[in-house]
């Protein structure tokens, strides 16, 4: 299967998908960068922040490479297949944060924000495979 786009196109393509999302979309994905991007640079000695922080970048690099092949369609739900695992290990690892109410918190806020995601990528995932190929946003 030949790419659609180059890598860079792609990375350009993914980044201004996601700056033409419906609005009704934005207060999520600010919340699920938030909690997975920014909220572990405050505490990245923390062994859970760098493993959220390293899963967030792995699917940051899957987004560009899918949307360098499919375009910005709803296959992109595919990219997060590794929060499945990431989910697991905090959530196998919140004992271990009881006694920091702020870390326990945002674990539980991660796996919250990451389930809800996963379920509907699960949802466009599906709907790529049955035919619906075309591109999230229009004018790209």
């Amino acid at each position: 299967m030949a790419t659609k786009y180059t890598l860079r196109e792609a990375f350009v393509r993914y980044h201004r998908g996601l700056g033409k999302m419906p609005l009704r979309w934005k207060p999520f994905l600010t919340c699920l960068l938030v909690a997975n991007m920014i909220a572990p640079l405050f505490a990245m000695y923390r062994l859970e922040c760098q493993v959220v922080f390293g899963v967030a970048l792995l699917n940051g690099a899957t987004f560009v490479v899918l949307t360098a092949y499919t375009g910005f369609s709803r296959l992109l739900g595919f990219g997060h297949i590794f929060w499945i695992p990431l989910i697991v290990f905090l959530a196998l690892r919140l004992d271990e944060a009881a006694d920091d109410t702020v870390h326990r918190t945002w674990m539980l806020v991660v796996i919250a924000l990451n389930s809800i995601s996963l379920l509907l990528d699960t949802y466009n995932v599906i709907r790529y495979f049955r035919g619906d190929h075309d591109e999230l946003v229009a004018d790209l």
